[in-house]
């Protein structure tokens, strides 16, 4: 059902995007950083969810929607835009505590809302609906058939190399927090980083189109 060299080729591929920092990963840095571990894993793992439902999405064939209405397109990309600087905002306003301490239970309100930004924040940038129309089909090999399994492995694959990298670096961005943590000048710096990487993620998804 699927070509091992080209799902060779793929995994290469997905590692070597995933480990690039980009607007995920930066996004799950803030996050540890800003709410300790716990929550930059949860922050991963609504990243995940995300990009689970633009793969269903690419392997559905609506992703060319955005493809075909560039409209569309441009709405979702300022709406994402405004959701994190809300974010920012959050961020920017907040005292100088860290959110989400270790004795927190793992689906307490403030980690599980870790989880809903983290998805909302992947669902509402259409450069990861474009990403997947154009890099998940040239790994597809349409003489074998079965193209929406192979869609669905490839998806699927690449949904978990991105979890397990941003789970670890969620992680480690919030051992780091929790190290800085009983410093008030150093949660709030935290804040502050957090409130940047956010805002700086909003403008490079407005400043940024396709050609």
């Amino acid at each position: 059902m699927i070509d091992i060299s080209l799902f060779a080729a793929f995994v290469v591929a997905a590692l070597a995007l995933c480990v690039t920092p980009g607007p995920d990963m930066m996004f799950v840095v803030a996050m540890g950083g800003r709410g300790g571990p716990a929550t930059g894993v949860m922050a991963a793992l609504g990243v995940a969810f995300g990009a689970t439902v633009h793969a269903v999405a690419a392997m559905l064939g609506l992703s060319a929607l955005f493809a075909a209405l560039p409209t569309l397109y441009h709405v979702l990309r300022w709406v994402g835009a405004a959701y994190l600087l809300y974010l920012a905002v959050k961020a920017f306003r907040d005292p100088g505590e860290i959110d989400g301490a270790d004795g927190a239970p793992a689906g307490s309100p403030k980690r599980m809302r870790a989880f809903w930004q983290g998805a909302i924040t992947n669902l509402l940038n259409p450069k990861v609906i474009l990403f997947n129309i154009a890099f998940l089909p040239q790994f597809v090999n349409p003489a074998l058939g079965h193209t929406a399994v192979q869609f669905m492995i490839l998806g699927a694959t690449l949904v978990a190399i991105g979890l397990a990298v941003d789970a670890l670096v969620g992680l480690l961005s919030g051992r780091l927090a929790d190290l800085l943590k009983r410093s008030h000048r150093a949660a709030r710096a935290l804040n502050i980083f957090s409130g940047t990487v956010f805002t700086g993620l909003a403008v490079r998804l407005v400043a940024t189109a396709p050609k």
